[in-house]
């Protein structure tokens, strides 16, 4: 299953022709994988995206926001890696990455904060003025009035 034909969706939907290829980009990303993250929703266009990012400080880290495309990136200084310090065992993580995350239309980045080993990236959805919905209203023709008779049951223009 490596292409998907969306062609039939598209006869009905206007708009949607980036959504292939995020499907695509999502079939091809592996879950899990490191560093850990959370995504929460804490409001209705309020968001958090929160990273387990232990042992790298605020210059080790990198966020980057290009065509609605979130990246996240750490890389350890060089004088830890070549450090003399012997391991008997080394369960944390001393490795560099990378994480990509799609953003919607209209989703910014409003802050980027280290606490306690976590990095919490905060978002919010700002639709634009023009792209809210709105009531159109249903006119007649000018000047054409309907009126019903009701001893006649019959309607009168």
């Amino acid at each position: 299953m490596t292409n998907i034909d969306f062609s039939p969706l598209f006869r009905s939907m206007i708009g949607f022709d980036r959504m292939s290829s995020a499907l695509e980009t999502a079939y091809r990303s592996e879950p899990g994988g490191y560093p850990p993250y959370n995504i929460e929703a804490s409001g209705e266009n309020d968001y958090r995206i929160t990273m387990a990012v232990a042992g790298f400080t605020e210059k080790d880290l990198s966020l980057e926001v290009r065509e609605n495309i979130l990246t996240v990136s750490g890389a350890r200084s060089e004088n830890e890696e070549t450090s003399q310090t012997k391991y008997l065992y080394r369960g944390i993580a001393n490795r560099s990455f990378e994480r990509k995350f799609q953003l919607a239309d209209y989703v910014r980045v409003l802050d980027a904060r280290l606490e306690n080993g976590l990095l919490h990236v905060d978002l919010r959805r700002e639709i634009p003025e023009a792209m809210k919905p709105r009531k159109i209203e249903i006119r007649g023709e000018p000047g054409r009035f309907i009126e019903t008779d009701a001893k006649q049951g019959q309607a009168a223009a």
